[in-house]
């Protein structure tokens, strides 16, 4: 039986794109929330996403320029919302506009207190800027509220490598 050309080639499309879908590895998790995240009008998204939710999808997709915007938005609409201060501080952190992140988590602190999860993304945000003082500061704290943290672990291991890389290449 003979198939046609058109049926052969869908069908290695459609292979392939089952083959993305189970990518391992850095990308897999970006793989997997692409077709959700695409938009913010997609239609996998809720028509009444509130703009944390937008956010957060655009954070997940590294669309960190659009998810500043929309946390921003839920900041300002709703000063006491913890986690759109949150969102908008990790934002700014992917931008590298770390001022505006410490105002943000200032704020998120103001509002949640010394949080394991605020401290936490404080502590890496410090890391991420080099501070490694800073960066240990805050991730003793988060470690000090919740001992069992596998992010907070994860993170102070990360920040004990850039010591000793710092020192590697200081000698």
């Amino acid at each position: 039986m003979k198939t046609s050309i058109h049926a052969r080639a869908a069908a290695i499309i459609l292979t392939c794109a089952a083959l993305g879908a189970c990518a391992t590895g850095p990308q897999a998790s970006r793989t997997a929330v692409l077709p959700v995240m695409a938009a913010s009008n997609s239609p996998l998204l809720s028509a009444s996403a509130g703009p944390v939710e937008l956010g957060k999808a655009h954070f997940k997709n590294g669309d960190y320029g659009l998810s500043e915007k929309h946390f921003r938005k839920a900041a300002e609409s709703e000063p006491n919302n913890a986690k759109a201060w949150i969102g908008l501080a990790a934002s700014y952190d992917r931008l590298h506009r770390f001022k505006l992140a410490d105002r943000a988590y200032k704020q998120a602190v103001r509002i949640e207190g010394e949080t394991p999860a605020i401290m936490n993304n404080w502590g890496y945000s410090k890391l991420l800027r080099g501070d490694l003082t800073a960066a240990r500061k805050y991730l003793n704290r988060a470690r000090a509220k919740d001992p069992a943290d596998p992010h907070v672990r994860n993170n102070l291991a990360l920040l004990d490598a850039s010591r000793k890389m710092s020192r590697r290449a200081g000698a």
